[in-house]
C-alpha cells in the first residue's frame, strides 16, 4: 500500500520469466504484475488510486475505473477474495456518492462530472484539473463493471449495483454537451467549459456510448455526427483504417467495449469494425519500428509500442552522433510521431486481443532483452537508445503508472476470458448508446 508520505513501499516482485518460459506464464505475468499496482497504490479507506508512483502524484479518477474493473478479475484469478473485492468497491463507491460535489474550486466534481486529478489525502480537486468528461466516463464504465459482476442478492453487493446505478444516472451529460454540439473536454469553476471538445476519433469512443445511453441527461443523436464529422480515413503501410498515432488511443474504449462484429454506419461503409481498426494500427506500429525511419536502437517487428508514456526527457542529447530531442511524458504515436526512441511496452501487451500472433512474440522478445535490467518491470516504458549509464539496456522509467497498468489488465483478460466484455454486454446503458450511434450486428442483435 502507498505511503502518502511521498516513497513507495510495494509489495515484492516476482522475477521476470527466463525467455524459454511457457507463453501462458509471460502472459500471466504480466497482468498479474499489472494488478499489483492498484494493490500498491490505492487507499484502503476511500479507494482512490494514484496517478503514479511519482512522489506528491495525485489520484487519477480514469485509473479508479480501471481499478473497479480489475477488481473483478483478481477475484476470478484467485489473487483476492470476494470479499475484499467488495470491500474496497464498496468503500470506493461511497467516497464518490458522499464526495463535495458543488462544483467549487476545491470539490471534488460537479453535476455527476469528476476532476481529472483528486488529492490522495483529501479527496478533492488537485493541480487546478479540468471536470474531465473522457476520465468520468471511465471511472462510469468501472462503477458499471463492478455492479454488472457483484450480481448477488447480498445487502453489499445490492448496495454496489445501486450506487453505481446512482451514480451513472447523475451524470449530466447533456449539460457538458456545450460545444458546437459535441461533448466538451471539460469545465473549470474558474472560467467554465473549456474551448476544446470531442469531435474525431480517439478514447472518447465510449464516452459518447455511454452518453447517447443515458437514461436522465443523454445527449442527442446529433451529437454522435458531430463526432464523426471529425473523422480521417488513411491508408498507411498498406492498411486503411481511421488512423491516431498513440495506442492508447485504439484500446482504451476497448477494455470495456466488445467491437467485434458491430458496426455503426462509417464503420458499414468501409467493411470492417473498430475492433479492425485497432489491429490495423497496431499492425501499423510493428511496420513502423521495422522501417525504423529514425534509426532508434532496437527498433525491429518484435520491439515496438508508441503511446502515451514517460521518458527520459525533457532534453537535448547527442546519440549515436545524431542530436535528439527527448521527451518527458508525452503521447508518441507512429508513423508521424513525436517519436524520441522510447517503447512502451505495455502498449504492445494491451494489443493482445487484437493481434496476438504479433504481440506474444514481441512480449517474447522484451523479455529476453530486458532480463539483464534487474529493476525493470512490465509496464516500464524504456529507451534503448538513450543510456544514461544505469542499465545496460538503456534508460528505463522508474515510475508505473495506472494508465499503463489498467489496460494491462483488462485487455489481457478480455484475450484471455473474455470477461469484461462480457460484463459490459450486459449494461443496458451501453447497449442503447451503441444502438442510437447507429450500431447493428454482433451481440447486439442478440437479447437475454
Amino acid at each position: 500500500m502507498r505511503d502518502f508520505s511521498g516513497r513507495l513501499t510495494p509489495t515484492a516482485q516476482p522475477p521476470v520469466p527466463t525467455p524459454d518460459l511457457d507463453v501462458d506464464h509471460l502472459i500471466d505475468h504480466a497482468q498479474r504484475g499489472a494488478f499489483r499496482y492498484f494493490e500498491d497504490t490505492v487507499d484502503p479507506a476511500s479507494g482512490l488510486v494514484l496517478d503514479s508512483t511519482q512522489p506528491g502524484s495525485p489520484c487519477s479518477i480514469a485509473g479508479v475505473g480501471m481499478a473497479l474493473s480489475a477488481y473483478p478479475v483478481a477475484v476470478e484469478r484467485g489473487w483476492m477474495t470476494r470479499a475484499q473485492a467488495i470491500g474496497i468497491t464498496l468503500r470506493t463507491l461511497r467516497f464518490f456518492a458522499q464526495a463535495d460535489m458543488s462544483g467549487a474550486p476545491d470539490a471534488t466534481g460537479y453535476r455527476g462530472f469528476y476532476f481529472h486529478f483528486l488529492d490522495m489525502f483529501t479527496g478533492r480537486r488537485a493541480w487546478k484539473s479540468e471536470l474531465s468528461s473522457v476520465d468520468t466516463s471511465f471511472l462510469i464504465a468501472g462503477a458499471m463493471a463492478a455492479a454488472l459482476y457483484f450480481d448477488r442478492d447480498t445487502r453489499h453487493e445490492t448496495e454496489i449495483r445501486k450506487t453505481a446505478q446512482w451514480l451513472e444516472a447523475r451524470v449530466d451529460w447533456a449539460w457538458m454537451r456545450n460545444c458546437d454540439g459535441a461533448i466538451c473536454h471539460g469545465w473549470k469553476p474558474e472560467r467554465g467549459f473549456l474551448r476544446y471538445h470531442w469531435v474525431g476519433y480517439s478514447e472518447a469512443l465510449l464516452m459518447y456510448a455511454l452518453a447517447l445511453g443515458s437514461e436522465h441527461h443523454p445527449v442527442p443523436a446529433s451529437a454522435w455526427d458531430h463526432w464523426l464529422g471529425g473523422y480521417r480515413w488513411r491508408r498507411i503501410y498498406g492498411h486503411e483504417h481511421l488512423a491516431a498515432g498513440p495506442l492508447f488511443i485504439h484500446q482504451y474504449s476497448h477494455m470495456w467495449v466488445d467491437f467485434r462484429g458491430i458496426q455503426d454506419a462509417f464503420m458499414r461503409a468501409k467493411g470492417i469494425d473498430y475492433f479492425e481498426n485497432s489491429r490495423r494500427a497496431t499492425l501499423v506500429q510493428r511496420e513502423y519500428a521495422i522501417r525504423n525511419p529514425k534509426h532508434f536502437d532496437h527498433y525491429c517487428r518484435n520491439c515496438w509500442g508508441l503511446t502515451a508514456s514517460d521518458g527520459p526527457g525533457p532534453r537535448e542529447v547527442v546519440m549515436n552522433g545524431r542530436r535528439r530531442r527527448l521527451l518527458g511524458y508525452a503521447a508518441r504515436g507512429a508513423p508521424y510521431g513525436p517519436d524520441d526512441g522510447t517503447i512502451a511496452p505495455w502498449a504492445s501487451v494491451a494489443s493482445l486481443p487484437f493481434a496476438p500472433e504479433v504481440v506474444i512474440p514481441t512480449m517474447q522478445h522484451i523479455a529476453r532483452m530486458m532480463a539483464r535490467d534487474p529493476g525493470y518491470q512490465p509496464g516500464n516504458s524504456f529507451n534503448p537508445t538513450w543510456n544514461d549509464g544505469k542499465s545496460e539496456t538503456g534508460w528505463v522509467s522508474p515510475w508505473r503508472f495506472a494508465l499503463n497498468s489498467g489496460p494491462l489488465v483488462l485487455m489481457i483478460e478480455n484475450y484471455r476470458s473474455g470477461m469484461p466484455w462480457a460484463l459490459m454486454r450486459r449494461h443496458a446503458t451501453l447497449r442503447r448508446g451503441l444502438e442510437r450511434a447507429g450500431f447493428r450486428g454482433g451481440w447486439l442483435e442478440a437479447r437475454d
